[in-house]
């Protein structure tokens, strides 16, 4: 043993004397860990499981968030009685509704007005005809499995399977060096429309049901309302603030505060979103509407000055909040409860039940060179915004009952695990066909 290592023991040996003797002399029992010191275990716990979550997922191939879903379903279940404060601790609960929130701002980052605008026609049917059938077959298998339910509950859950989540999609075509197909332009297309779809679906849903004040009026009329101001809030968000935010950033970059970018870009988003909060929206829809209304211009000044765009900045925050978000929703999962085959039955029924939803949109196909089955089937996944309508299922509620009870939220959460699972391999499978039938077909040299 060298004589650093042996100072080393000397030191650990007198640190713990002395914390046995503080203990010892200690007049009093030692104290409950406060609040931030439960937090501080909790955000170790998580963010140790999402890391090693999302790394064994992808080296199976999948994306991280299954892996980190899988991280909270095995924690939730496996944890001792010392960690289950983690399902109910209402300050993990307040960072994980932010993780959700920059969530959306980043998933509207990604995309632009722009692109809303250049889709074609076939993207655009694709994307309306699988929301609509998704929020169909869903809430009739739901009304069909669960009888006892409210029909709240079952069109809620038809509507959780309305948004299409293409990453795994997208990355299963770029391996295939298809990203430059038909049908990647028709999926990646229509996952653009179908974002935007599936949170004003969450926007009036959520709406629907968030304790209302004043008088009632007839559900016609109600739906009417929500679908009015969801869509009209979205459109003056997106059009005042694509004229007036480029001014509003100029400004800013004038400012020589480090972190200027992030701290207006930031402000916007959680300014849209307690606007749409205020409203009677989802505050995600507010978040996302500020993403959107974002693009490269707005980092343009800043980035001359030799910062980092504004994506880029907002990372190292989503990286951290972003798997707390979906650990915590898995963490939330009993798997008990699948011991019974009727409650196993309701998530697999959900799951054929989104298959096919998003299957029926193969019938919007309209070029004549791409296969249908094959973009049917890469708008299959289902992913955060699920996981979001799952997480704000039971902060609602119908009467004294949760709007979205135990079995429900788990039936969501394994709708993403396994529409996340079968579309790789069937993918590769209809891809696979279409490249056979080509070889088939060309004569020979």
């Amino acid at each position: 043993m060298t004589s650093r290592s042996a100072f080393h023991l000397l030191l650990v040996g007198a640190g713990a004397v002395l914390l046995a003797s503080g203990f010892a002399f200690s007049q009093s029992a030692p104290s409950q860990v406060d609040e931030l010191g439960r937090l501080a275990l909790a955000l170790t716990v998580i963010i140790t499981a999402a890391l090693l979550g999302g790394h064994l997922a992808g080296r199976f191939g999948q994306a991280a968030v299954l892996g980190e879903l899988a991280a909270g379903i095995v924690l939730g279940n496996l944890a001792g009685a010392r960690l289950q404060f983690i399902a109910t601790d209402p300050y993990l609960d307040i960072l994980a509704r932010i993780g959700m929130l920059l969530l959306l701002f980043e998933v509207g980052l990604d995309l632009s007005v722009r692109d809303l605008f250049a889709v074609g026609w076939s993207s655009l049917l694709v994307a309306v005809i699988g929301t609509v059938a998704s929020l169909a077959i869903g809430a009739g298998t739901a009304a069909l499995l669960m009888p006892a339910a409210p029909a709240a509950t079952h069109i809620f859950l038809g509507a959780a399977l309305t948004a299409t989540s293409v990453g795994i999609t997208a990355r299963v075509l770029k391996d295939m060096g298809a990203s430059r197909s038909t049908e990647a332009r028709i999926v990646l297309g229509a996952a653009v429309v179908d974002d935007v779809l599936g949170l004003v679906v969450l926007g009036i849903v959520a709406a629907s049901f968030a304790p209302h004040q004043g008088t009632a009026s007839s559900p016609e009329i109600s739906i009417a309302a929500l679908i009015m101001k969801t869509v009209g809030f979205l459109v003056l968000a997106i059009v005042l603030g694509m004229r007036l935010t480029p001014a509003w950033f100029r400004e800013a970059a004038k400012l020589r505060t480090k972190g200027a970018l992030l701290a207006v870009g930031l402000c916007f988003c959680f300014f849209l979103s307690w606007a749409a909060s205020s409203i009677g929206l989802a505050a995600l829809v507010g978040a996302f509407a500020a993403g959107l209304v974002l693009e490269d211009v707005h980092s343009e000044m800043f980035v001359q000055r030799g910062e980092r765009p504004l994506g880029e900045l907002l990372q190292p925050m989503t990286s951290f909040l972003v798997p707390v978000f979906f650990v915590v929703v898995g963490f939330r999962v009993e798997l008990r409860m699948f011991a019974s085959a009727a409650i196993l039955a309701v998530p697999i029924a959900l799951t054929l039940a989104a298959v096919a939803g998003k299957l029926a949109c193969a019938i919007g196909v309209l070029a004549r060179d791409a296969r249908k089955l094959t973009v049917a089937i890469g708008m299959i996944p289902r992913g955060e915004v699920a996981l979001v309508f799952a997480a704000l299922g039971g902060t609602f509620r119908v009467g004294e009952a949760p709007l979205l009870d135990k079995n429900g939220y788990t039936a969501i959460v394994m709708v993403v695990i396994l529409t996340t699972l079968v579309t790789p391999p069937a993918l590769k499978w209809s891809l696979g066909r279409k490249r056979a039938t080509r070889t088939i077909t060309q004569p020979a040299a």
